[in-house]
């Protein structure tokens, strides 16, 4: 599927079932959620996804499964996490025979590379395929930074068109822009600094607590893009305690905790990671409560005409 890298694309989380199996019924229910809600795309295997814990026939079911639960409505997009190059390799020709429409692909792991074997990592595994990429820009989590020097070399490639933008410096959309125009598609990642970089210029959002929440992520995103500005900041305002859940290194339990409250998750986590538990998770628990005492009721988003510009 030939597709844009604009709009609302959940990083989803992988549901598990009590006896650590994939929970393919609940992953079902939360995808057609996410759907009916409007999101302009889905990325599996994240590290919201658990992947690092995930085999890679795992990734493969899921894959499959996304595929066919979406029948085509919106595009599926792999996550490449690797350690050595050929198995990242690998893992994005395994992601097209299952269906995956574009990879997300993120920096060596464990290894902190140099700059010239990052762009050389990004370079082989865009090479050995056909599908559009999007790299994963994470210096916070990851420790390395895919600066715009880079992204000009790496951008020698036609398949590579987007970027996850997570550095937190939000001057770095702006940078970027002048740089490249619109032939690098902006994807903010950060949730809490979502709005503020779609009304900048980002094109899209690669969203975590959409995976609990995804009608109000898809309304604040159409909303900030058709110009309604206003509207858009008041739910996003009340989306913002939710949204700070989303930097956290328990992000995945505070996530799957929220969608739980919202009906479309459960709280089951992959080893070594646990639920969270005593003060830390009442803290969670209460930011989520006090959220769903006043979610707000929501614009016709789906049809808006868009603020006539001068």
């Amino acid at each position: 599927m030939k597709f844009n890298w604009e709009g609302v694309m959940p990083a989803v989380t992988t549901k598990f079932t009590s006896d650590d199996k994939l929970d393919l019924e609940m992953f079902t229910v939360n995808i057609n959620a996410q759907v009916e809600a409007g999101v302009h795309g889905i990325v599996l295997g994240g590290s919201l996804g658990e992947a690092s814990t995930l085999t890679q026939d795992e990734k493969n079911q899921l894959t499959r499964e996304t595929v066919n639960i979406v029948k085509g409505k919106i595009p599926v997009i792999m996550t490449i996490a690797e350690q050595a190059t050929s198995v990242a390799i690998q893992a994005a020709q395994d992601a097209k025979e299952n269906g995956a429409s574009g990879l997300m692909i993120l920096p060596p792991m464990r290894y902190k590379s140099t700059d010239i074997e990052t762009v050389t990592f990004f370079k082989e595994i865009a090479k050995s395929t056909d599908l559009p990429i999007m790299i994963y820009n994470n210096p916070v989590d990851y420790k390395i930074e895919v600066t715009v020097a880079m992204f000009a070399e790496l951008m020698e490639l036609e398949n590579i068109e987007a970027v996850k933008e997570s550095t937190r410096d939000i001057i770095n959309i702006g940078r970027l822009r002048n740089r490249f125009g619109n032939n690098l598609k902006i994807l903010t990642g950060v949730d809490p600094l979502a709005l503020e970089s779609l009304l900048i210029g980002a094109d899209g959002w690669v969203a975590g607590l959409v995976c609990a929440f995804p009608e109000e992520t898809v309304a604040i995103y159409e909303l900030a893009k058709a110009g309604y500005a206003k509207e858009a900041t008041k739910i996003y305002r009340w989306f913002l305690p939710l949204l700070e859940l989303d930097i956290s290194p328990q992000l995945v339990q505070n996530i799957k905790l929220a969608e739980v409250a919202t009906g479309i998750g459960t709280e089951n986590v992959r080893a070594p990671r646990l639920p969270l538990v005593g003060e830390e998770r009442e803290r969670v628990l209460l930011v989520i409560s006090e959220a769903m005492k006043n979610r707000p009721k929501l614009p016709d988003y789906k049809n808006l005409n868009a603020v006539p510009t001068a």
